[in-house]
Parts: C-alpha cells; sequence; structure tokens
C-alpha cells in the first residue's frame, strides 16, 4: 500500500511523502493539470472542487475553491514560481478560511521509484505558530483522501 507519510522539521517545516503506482509524468499532470485535480484534490468525501483555475507556468495564477455540499467551503490561492515538467513545482499558496493564512512556501518532487513515483512536498511557513495552526486544520486527514483518491484517478 502507498501510505502517506507527514514529518515536521525544524519549526517552520512539514514534509509529506507519498509514493504512486504511476510514473513521474502522471504524477505531476495530476498536480497541474485543472480537469485532473478536479477528480482528486477533494480531501474527505462528500466536498467537490467547484473552481479549479492552476495556471502551470512560472508566476501562474493558482485559485482552487471547496464546498462540502451542505454551504460550507473555502478557497485557496497562490502562484507557481518554478515548473521542471515531470520532475519539481515550486509553488506559494494561502488558504482562505475565510481570511488568508501567511504564505506557504511549497516545493514538490517527482522522483522515479522501480515502476512508480516517490513524491517529497516540502512546505516552509513563516514560524512555528503558523504550522501549528496548519496541521490544527486535519489537513493530513484531508491530504491522505485525496490521495487515495488520485491513486484511483491515474488508473493504479
Amino acid at each position: 500500500m502507498n501510505q502517506m507519510a507527514l514529518k515536521t522539521e525544524g519549526d517552520t517545516h512539514v514534509v509529506v511523502t507519498r509514493r504512486f503506482a504511476a510514473p513521474p509524468e502522471a504524477v505531476y499532470r495530476a498536480h497541474t493539470e485543472p480537469s485532473i485535480i478536479q477528480r482528486w484534490m477533494l480531501g474527505p468525501d462528500g466536498w467537490t472542487m467547484p473552481v479549479c483555475i492552476c495556471d502551470a507556468r512560472p508566476g501562474g495564477k493558482i485559485r482552487y475553491e471547496w464546498a462540502d455540499g451542505k454551504g460550507g467551503g473555502f478557497s485557496l490561492t497562490g502562484e507557481f514560481i518554478t515548473l521542471e515538467p515531470f520532475r519539481r513545482i515550486v509553488h506559494v499558496e494561502r488558504m482562505h478560511l475565510p481570511d488568508p493564512t501567511p504564505d506557504n512556501h511549497i516545493e514538490t518532487v517527482f522522483a522515479p521509484d522501480g515502476d512508480g513515483t516517490l513524491m517529497t512536498m516540502r512546505m516552509t511557513v513563516p514560524d512555528s505558530d503558523t504550522r501549528t495552526a496548519m496541521l490544527a486544520t486535519g489537513m493530513e486527514h484531508g491530504m491522505e483522501a485525496s490521495y487515495a483518491r488520485m491513486e484511483s484517478v491515474l488508473g493504479h
């Protein structure tokens, strides 16, 4: 089974790793193509992503909006900094809950791993209080559900 691992480093970092039974090209595309993102990046069951803007180029904008089907929801905005197709994405994002959180600088690396991909996502926030608040949102559970869904979307 391809389990997600989440660990903290220092006061300001969160590192998430997960192996996918799909090649780096497919996992990278699942992070950059809106039609694929809307199928997997949904968090817990019952959520949808009615708005998905993902302009995957340096300086390109990101805007995701999630809805829980009961009138609740939240959004995320951000910008891409660097994209190395099928290998690495660097971007900045902030959640709107409804007020914006401090910037989260994220580097995601897609490394070949046998017939699959080892994805490593390193998040950097401004301080330990921001990281504590971020982890308290339940993001780990939502990420696990989303990545399991991505595995299905990718056909593995």
